[in-house]
């Protein structure tokens, strides 16, 4: 494998690591604030009406910033009625195939992405519900997600050719 794959793979591997690693705590974010919103009906008696819609949205970030992380460390759900029978070169072609898919799905999920977010920015998007909240910043971290997702994707791609190739990245 050419060094420029090697590094690019080493980059993209560490950058999508610490920030998988990081995004572990977003979960508390989001406890934290459901917790606030059982507090705040049960001892204060006045419904928080934002801590629903944060709570989504502390979810968006940890689900789609966290998940680079969960595909390289091979956590992610596979249907596994024959791929654990197969060879290493089999798995590495199956793999490669449908990251292929993978890439294509996320490059047009990632164009639909940044014209919604384009669209919340220059219109001022907000959310009907009662909290009302501008929607760009979560539109904006939902492509930041997808993109380190298609990162990855192409991380992996990469490391699946070198397999194939009977090499290691």
């Amino acid at each position: 494998m050419p060094k420029f794959f090697r590094a690019y793979v080493r980059y993209v591997d560490g950058f999508n690591y610490y920030a998988g690693r990081l995004m572990m705590y977003g979960f508390f974010i989001m406890v934290a604030v459901l917790l606030w919103s059982t507090i705040s009906k049960a001892i204060f008696v006045v419904p928080a009406f934002w801590t629903l819609e944060m709570a989504q949205f502390a979810l968006v970030t940890y689900y789609l910033v966290g998940g680079p992380y969960s595909m390289q460390m091979g956590s992610n759900v596979r249907m596994d009625l024959f791929y654990s029978n197969w060879s290493t070169q089999k798995k590495a072609a199956f793999d490669s195939f449908t990251v292929l898919l993978l890439i294509f799905y996320l490059g047009v999920l990632l164009y639909g992405g940044i014209s919604s977010t384009m669209y919340a920015v220059e219109y001022q998007e907000r959310s009907p519900s009662l909290w009302r909240p501008l929607m760009w910043p979560i539109k904006s971290i939902m492509c930041f997600g997808i993109f380190l997702m298609l990162l990855q994707a192409i991380s992996e791609l990469i490391k699946d050719i070198a397999k194939l190739r009977g090499e290691e990245v």
